[in-house]
């Protein structure tokens, strides 16, 4: 899709009414698989003209009508929906093509994208067939765009969605909102998927960037969605602060060759003032609702960060009572691994070095480099240069990033 200037007005429109325009091509159609494709064909033909014909006064109506006329070609192609196809192209009055517009705020919108989320992050999907999905039909990303991003070849990403559409197809979902608890589980699957989107976004898992902007900010985008669609729903608000808070230091995350900065050398001064103070607001008005989970202790430990006005001058304790917290909500290794920092902060480097070691032993963190890196920093803490050297360079050696590559192998060098 075009970027820059008019370009980038473009596609913010295609996004905003991808899913709105998917939504009621579905309910029309009842045909997930064949919808989702004529969707994307109308978001091509709208890249490709509106930024020379102009946008149109309703673009959703127009992305609507496009994707009409595609699905119908679909159905006359094959022959042995014939019969679908006179339904289709003849039982549907001209009118009915452009009402309800897509892009106004038409009965059921809301609720038709947020079934498309529920849709796209179906429980037989694997994480990454969730994703890939996810941003393609409620994204309004390429399966291109999509590809790029996650560093795979398109081809790759365009058998992962299709097999994702598959069985969805097979699974015989219509487009519905889930009740009751089964709504409440669907949608910890989606905001799940939409944590995994920013993550990868804010730090690619491979690859020469360190970050994929471009993801962390559609994930920004939808978690807004989901946020509007919800609005009572507290974690979805923390999910939502969690992003903010993290996305507002990204400006000051890089150095001007594209080095990674470390949280306690960078320049706050460059981070995003506006995104701290909306994701302080919107945790703060989260918290006191009453159950707190994993995605509100997040953006709370994100807030002590974000408000402090130097890394001297960050709460740890808070910091470590907010993970002590989060350890019994959501016990993982990675949060173990962060609160060990916490910790080390608190009570010295090596009461969080005697928490590693009990890490060492969980099979899903033992060989990881973020262990290793850590380890690295905390005996540095702790005076033993040769032994963070090793850690270091251990860690680089893991890594799969080669911002995270270069910044490990530096540390080291300056060690040694």
């Amino acid at each position: 899709m075009p970027a820059g200037g008019g370009g980038a007005r473009v596609e913010d429109v295609l996004r905003a009414c991808a899913p709105r325009v998917l939504g009621a091509l579905v309910r029309r159609h009842g045909d997930f698989y064949g919808c989702e494709d004529a969707v994307q064909e109308a978001l091509i033909a709208a890249a490709r003209q509106w930024p020379e014909q102009g946008v149109p006064e309703r673009p959703g109506p127009w992305l609507l009508t496009v994707a009409h006329r595609k699905y119908v070609d679909q159905v006359r192609s094959e022959a042995a929906r014939r019969r679908r196809e006179d339904t289709v192209a003849l039982a549907t009055p001209a009118a009915a093509l452009l009402a309800p517009a897509a892009d106004e705020a038409a009965e059921g919108a809301a609720d038709d994208s947020l079934a498309l989320l529920f849709l796209c992050c179906h429980r037989d999907l694997s994480p990454s067939s969730r994703i890939a999905l996810t941003l393609r039909a409620v994204g309004g990303l390429t399966t291109a765009q999509i590809a790029a991003a996650f560093l795979v070849p398109e081809a790759t990403m365009a058998q992962r969605i299709s097999r994702a559409k598959q069985t969805v197809r097979a699974a015989g979902d219509v487009l519905a909102l889930p009740g009751g608890e089964d709504r409440t589980a669907r949608l910890a699957e989606v905001r799940h998927v939409l944590y995994l989107v920013f993550n990868e976004g804010y730090t690619a898992s491979g690859g020469e960037e360190l970050t994929a902007p471009e993801l962390s900010t559609e994930a920004i985008r939808l978690a807004r969605l989901l946020h509007r669609l919800v609005p009572d729903d507290a974690e979805t608000a923390g999910l939502l602060a969690l992003m903010l808070l993290t996305d507002a230091r990204r400006p000051a995350r890089t150095g001007p060759h594209g080095e990674l900065v470390p949280l306690a050398d960078q320049d706050r001064s460059r981070w995003d003032a506006a995104l701290v103070a909306e994701g302080v607001a919107l945790i703060s008005r989260a918290l006191p609702r009453g159950r707190v989970g994993p995605y509100q202790l997040q953006a709370a430990i994100a807030a002590v960060h974000d408000e402090a006005e130097s890394a001297d001058a960050t709460d740890w304790p808070q910091i470590l009572a907010l993970y002590d917290l989060l350890e019994q909500a959501a016990p993982n290794p990675m949060v173990t691994l962060n609160r060990a920092v916490a910790v080390a902060m608190v009570r010295g480097p090596e009461a969080g070095l005697a928490l590693l070691d009990a890490l060492a032993a969980d099979k899903r963190l033992a060989r990881h480099h973020r262990l290793l890196a850590t380890r690295a920093h905390l005996l540095e803490l702790t005076g033993d240069r040769a032994a963070a050297a090793e850690s270091y360079r251990e860690a680089a050696r893991r890594t799969t990033s080669a911002p995270e590559r270069r910044h490990l192998t530096e540390r080291a060098r300056r060690l040694g």
